[in-house]
């Protein structure tokens, strides 16, 4: 009798920790730059979108995320909390198909279910053909990219999906409406009642060809798309590669690239974010009808975010704020303050430890993210104490990024024209580091300087600030299990002014 009663006790004490720990809805858009949420003051004047508003007036919006630098290693950076130098045994085999060993490279959500959770993954994945059924995940709806090769960019209509694991299956319609109405489900299922959940929901859009729903195709009619101030070169303070690069051509003073104006480039990518715009609010509602939404926390952001004209760019990859900031807006009604913003610049490594944090869960590994977690409860605390860091390697991972610095085999890190890097950003400042070879540094004093478009680095009077922050960066990538600081190529020192 005795041991009966304290198995009840302890199963009672199991109940109460689960029902205690929040459900986690992370929801992760492609390719989304904060100038397409209109509550983003970078945001286009014409632009709206008034769910994600919503969303950030009940909770909190990061002013400045850099979850990565592009599609795949920003997936990797949130499943593991690290960096790409720490990516083992990931290789690149036939883009945009890669391969793991995930005993080598284990993801954190296969943690959260031995901690209680019922884990979900619906959308895209960009790392392969494991995608983690049954040690990941519980439930899991995904795009691989595998298969014919029409599947590898059918980002937005008739997709091959992998149903918890199996072989391919024609998803037919609209991959953002299809997402949504797949995550609406699971959220609705009453088996996800009386256990924490985590869903990753992996939206296609808004990346490439930025196609969107028939019902916004008409959408911004006629809406003026201001010229960045550097769409064109030169840009002399700048590195060599970045001179007089672009992919905009000036016809008649509108910008135009192949077939089409910057305005209409712009224009349509935006009118793909509606159906996302759209979704959001739909999964509040759905949070709401069944009673979830108290104990739900609702993270919103992008992989990255996306350059129109900005440095001459139209893609990400590049370390500038207008290639790379994604919105971040996180709430939990009745928990985190609403209405409220954060000036914390942060990543995608962030967002791993921060999810562990607000599930009181220990990390199985040394992560490289900095929980910032108390900054959503507390947004006018004090700053987080170490720098954020942000890499782009190109397609090299893990082991294969130290051998290629050794073998000084630089070609490899670099892509279209630009170079691999890794950039620190230390509170007003953004410092870069190009490693695909010796560059001219980069430093940006984003107070004054929001657009970058002045590099301090070439300045005499700001080269000490700049040794400080060369140190710094090695002195962090030190505490990161940087094992590639002995072979990283010089940087080139230069005074223009």
């Amino acid at each position: 009798m005795k041991n009966l009663l304290c198995l009840i006790m302890l199963l009672s004490a199991s109940a109460v920790s689960a029902t205690e720990k929040p459900n986690i809805l992370f929801i992760f858009t492609d390719d989304q730059s904060r100038r397409s949420a209109s509550c983003y003051p970078e945001s286009h004047p014409w632009v709206k979108t008034p769910n994600i508003d919503a969303l950030a007036k009940s909770g909190v919006r990061f002013t400045h995320c850099y979850t990565g630098a592009w599609c795949q290693p920003s997936r990797l950076s949130v499943l593991t909390g690290l960096l790409q130098h720490r990516h083992r045994s990931f290789k690149v085999v036939r883009y945009p198909m890669a391969k793991y060993d995930a005993k080598q490279l284990p993801f954190w959500p296969a943690y959260f279910r031995k901690e209680g959770y019922f884990t979900a993954c619906i959308g895209k994945w960009h790392l392969g053909e494991d995608v983690g059924h049954g040690r990941d995940w519980d439930y899991s709806v995904i795009w691989d990219r595998g298969g014919p090769k029409k599947n590898s960019y059918a980002y937005y209509h008739n997709q091959l999906v992998r149903y918890n694991g199996g072989k391919r299956q024609l998803l037919k319609g609209y991959s953002t409406d299809n997402y949504t109405r797949l995550a609406l489900e699971f959220v609705k299922s009453k088996q996800r009642k009386n256990q924490p959940w985590f869903l990753w929901l992996c939206y296609g859009g808004v990346h490439g060809p930025y196609t969107p729903a028939d019902r916004h195709s008409k959408i911004y009619p006629s809406v003026k798309v201001k010229i960045p101030d550097d769409i064109y070169g030169p840009r002399p303070r700048m590195p060599a590669f970045m001179k007089n690069y672009g992919v905009w051509k000036n016809k008649d003073g509108v910008p135009v690239k192949g077939k089409t104006t910057l305005r209409a480039a712009v224009t349509k990518y935006n009118r793909a974010v509606k159906s996302i715009d759209e979704g959001v609010g739909q999964w509040i509602a759905a949070l709401r009808e069944t009673g979830q939404l108290k104990n739900t926390i609702v993270i919103f952001t992008s992989d990255q975010g996306f350059a129109w004209g900005q440095h001459g760019f139209a893609r990400k990859w590049a370390p500038y704020d207008a290639n790379l900031a994604a919105p971040l807006i996180i709430s939990q009604p009745g928990k985190i303050p609403v209405g409220k913003v954060c000036t914390e610049a942060v990543n995608g490594v962030d967002i791993a430890a921060a999810i562990h944090g607000f599930a009181g869960i220990k990390p199985r590994w040394k992560m490289h993210g900095r929980d910032f977690s108390r900054l959503v409860f507390n947004p006018d605390g004090a700053p987080l104490e170490q720098p954020m860091i942000l890499m782009n390697s190109i397609q090299q991972y893990g082991e294969r990024f130290t051998a290629t610095l050794k073998e000084k085999k630089f070609k490899q890190l670099h892509k279209a024209g630009l170079a691999a890097w890794i950039m620190m950003r230390d509170g007003k400042y953004k410092y870069v580091r190009y490693v695909g070879g010796t560059y001219r540094e980069e430093l940006y004093d984003l107070q004054r300087d929001p657009n970058e478009l002045h590099n301090l680095s070439v300045s005499k009077q700001h080269h000490q600030r700049l040794a400080v922050l060369r140190a710094k960066l090695l002195d962090e990538l030190k505490k990161q299990d940087a094992d590639f600081l002995d072979v990283l190529p010089d940087v080139k020192i230069e005074a223009i002014d």
